[in-house]
């Protein structure tokens, strides 16, 4: 489930902040609504995507067994099982994108409240955002007996990234667009 949850946040958190980015030049109140919808949109694909393929794959093993015993397994408590595990991993998925979306997002609404401006909101997100990513690294360093403080920046790395090619596409369609 550490698969399903880890995938999840690092979607959820890395093209939300790309939509707040891209977004940036608009009233908070916008860039809260494109957030939050575009995190809601993609933790729904995600268990949608995650459940199908899941399924696949788990039937795929199924039918193997089923050929080898020469046995439908489908009425039985180990197909519900599988069934089971995969709606379960299916949500873990989309629930942790959305999770992750949420924390991009919450600069906004404190900037809402606080009456700052989009650019500082923007900046904030961009620094939580890294912050959580790096805290998954620390816990994936951990789980892997990695050297925690090269795992924290690697995945920190990702957001840092994500953030300058998201500003980079920004600026370039308002330059394009004039």
């Amino acid at each position: 489930m550490e698969r399903q949850l880890v995938r999840g946040f690092i979607d959820g958190s890395l093209s939300t902040l790309g939509v707040v980015i891209g977004a940036s030049g608009a009233e908070i109140s916008i860039i809260i609504a494109a957030g939050i919808g575009g995190g809601v949109a993609n933790g729904l694909s995600n268990v949608f995507g995650a459940f199908t393929a899941e399924r696949i794959e788990e039937e795929m093993q199924i039918v193997k067994i089923e050929r080898a015993m020469l046995k439908n397994l489908k009425e039985t408590e180990i197909y519900k099982s599988v069934r089971r595990k995969v709606l379960k991993k299916s949500l873990i998925d989309g629930v942790s994108t959305i999770f992750g979306s949420v924390i991009v997002v919450l600069p906004f609404f404190f900037a809402l409240v606080l009456n700052a401006s989009p650019f500082f909101a923007t900046l904030v997100s961009i620094a939580l955002t890294t912050v959580a990513l790096g805290l998954i690294g620390l816990y994936l360093g951990k789980l892997s007996k990695e050297n925690l403080a090269i795992s924290f920046a690697k995945m920190a790395a990702f957001g840092i990234v994500t953030a300058f090619l998201s500003m980079l596409v920004e600026k370039g369609v308002h330059f394009a667009l004039g």
